[in-house]
């Protein structure tokens, strides 16, 4: 079946689809699955912006970062820990409730834009690494995720790149999302060269093994197959 192209109302529509979800403390930072997962892709992240982006340690400062999707700010406070300056990071988020906490929570020298992303006031070519997770498995409209694609590659310079995090399964219980395979993310970013890395283990079923043990998360993600997210560097020659 193919995706509604109904690109001037999409981001209406997520708002809708957002409202409708009810995952209670299902991604709780207390619960050992998840923080296991989160520890391990932002693993898997500096993995990648030190050996195929060949930033070192003394670059992360300098490194001007937007986080398109940032929801309640977590992931700026990571970019902060991780060593960027808060003066060069910015965010963009939606959904005016998730707006309203990630400003209480994060600095105010960090930039946040409240609404559709394709509105933000970003100079084309001015950032070193565009981040999303998890945004574009929420995006119904094919048509609007290349514009949400194409924004976001204009915004980069030229020998930086789109950090992706996203799923690569379908959920059958839930209609408002969708996979994004890799595939489909090469093309989104034609021009792109694309690294990727699967990880995270598949959500039900780190859930279950968890219960039993923590240490069971790392058992069951030695498959590959049972990892249902990829993170890729997309660089901007």
């Amino acid at each position: 079946m193919n995706a509604p192209e109904t690109p001037a109302s999409e981001p209406a529509a997520v708002v809708e689809r957002y409202a409708r979800r009810k995952s209670g403390s299902l991604y709780s930072i207390l619960r050992p699955e998840v923080i296991l997962s989160t520890q391990e892709w932002q693993r898997e992240m500096l993995y990648l912006l030190g050996s195929t982006c060949g930033y070192s340690v003394e670059d992360l400062g300098g490194l001007k970062v937007v986080d398109v999707g940032c929801g309640f700010g977590g992931h700026l406070l990571d970019f902060m820990r991780f060593g960027i300056a808060p003066h060069n990071l910015r965010g963009i988020e939606l959904l005016a409730d998730r707006f309203a906490l990630a400003r209480t929570r994060v600095p105010p020298t960090i930039l946040i834009h409240e609404g559709d992303a394709n509105s933000a006031d970003i100079e084309p070519a001015s950032q070193d690494i565009v981040f999303q997770s998890v945004v574009f498995s929420s995006l119904l409209s094919d048509s609007f995720q290349q514009e949400l694609a194409d924004r976001m590659w204009s915004w980069v310079r030229p020998g930086g790149g789109v950090l992706w995090y996203d799923f690569v399964y379908g959920n059958p219980n839930n209609a408002d999302v969708r996979a994004v395979p890799v595939k489909r993310v090469r093309e989104l970013f034609p021009e792109g060269r694309v690294v990727v890395r699967r990880v995270t283990l598949a959500p039900p079923i780190s859930r279950r093994v968890c219960k039993i043990h923590p240490a069971a998360y790392h058992l069951f993600n030695m498959f590959p197959f049972l990892r249902t997210h990829a993170l890729c560097w997309i660089a901007k020659s």
